[in-house]
């Protein structure tokens, strides 16, 4: 579709993508887990060939993506299992040393705009360590070995004049972590995927993508220390629900007495026929459009704790 095509930051979905076009990919494993107790289902996605990279337009790695369809509620003890299964995954990628590690946390988004706050929030409730641990030594917390932990909100271009990158160069160089841990909002592809979904990689993000805001990317290349970036879908293009609409509304036609002749007139249309056809219903205005639900800010609020806390268990550093 061209400059209409669907938009989003999630590996899972871009693989199911491929799945619905019956499209297998070289070089692309998927292993998925599921949690009983809870019904939090972990799925895999590991790029492992150039090919696969190519083809799935991301990075070589993993990406490891949590879905619990209870997130979105205000259930403290389900938040606290997702924020335990979030840091079991986070401890499976930090980096292995014998020593504490270094971590910085990077708040990425813009504070003043809700759906792209997840990051700042995220740091805003953060356990940081390394300030005491400097003043009054590793065993200020009272244990052998205290992981210090820093945290850092570079703000949007708009707000700084500056690159996230540029800034978090500048920290780096003055504060030397073994590991950078990035959050960031991300855009879905699906609906049912808002407020629901985790994901976490070892390939660093690329803040703004999947709204077309395309920034420096954050990575080992760029900053020269692993990233690890963990991000939530708060948006979703209005072409999606375009596009869900339209093969919902096909499928109601299909059924229906009255209308089941047009409704198989739509459903042979081919990929192609369809996507000019989602052309001519998008406006250039709609075009540019991403979708949020209304609680939004409440969902903000919750998200982060849940992110918060499973990153101050991960790094030993939880006050639970």
């Amino acid at each position: 579709m061209g400059q209409f095509q669907v938009r989003t930051d999630l590996a899972l979905e871009t693989r199911e993508k491929f799945q619905e076009d019956n499209v297998e990919i070289k070089g692309v494993r998927v292993e998925e887990e599921r949690i009983p107790e809870s019904g939090i289902k972990i799925t895999n996605v590991f790029i492992e060939t150039e090919n696969g990279a190519k083809i799935m337009g991301k990075p070589k790695g993993s990406y490891i993506t949590l879905e619990a369809p209870h997130m979105s509620e205000q259930d403290e003890d389900y938040h606290r299992e997702i924020s335990q299964e979030l840091a079991r995954v986070l401890e499976r990628l930090l980096p292995k040393k014998e020593k504490p590690v270094a971590v910085l946390v990077a708040g990425l988004g813009n504070r003043e705009v809700t759906p792209d706050a997840l990051g700042p929030r995220v740091v805003d409730n953060m356990m940081i360590t390394r300030h005491i641990i400097r003043e009054f030594g590793k065993y200020a917390f009272g244990e052998d070995e205290t992981n210090q932990i820093s945290g850092i909100v570079p703000g949007v271009m708009a707000q700084t004049g500056m690159e996230s990158m540029e800034i978090l160069k500048g920290v780096i160089k003055e504060t030397n972590p073994d590991c950078i841990i990035a959050i960031d909002a991300l855009a879905a592809r699906s609906t049912k995927r808002l407020g629901r979904t985790i994901q976490i990689t070892d390939t660093g993000i690329n803040p703004g993508s999947g709204v077309g805001n395309h920034r420096h990317g954050l990575n080992a290349g760029s900053l020269g220390v692993p990233v690890i970036a963990i991000g939530i879908p708060t948006v979703v293009d209005a072409a999606t629900i375009v596009s869900d609409t339209m093969s919902n509304l096909i499928e109601a036609m299909s059924q229906s007495v009255h209308l089941k002749e047009l409704g198989n007139s739509l459903h042979s249309l081919n990929q192609s026929e369809k996507q000019d056809l989602i052309r001519e219903l998008l406006s250039p205005s709609l075009n540019t459009m991403f979708v949020t639900p209304k609680d939004i800010d409440e969902s903000i609020k919750r998200l982060s704790f849940t992110v918060s806390e499973g990153l101050n268990l991960a790094l030993g550093a939880s006050v639970a």
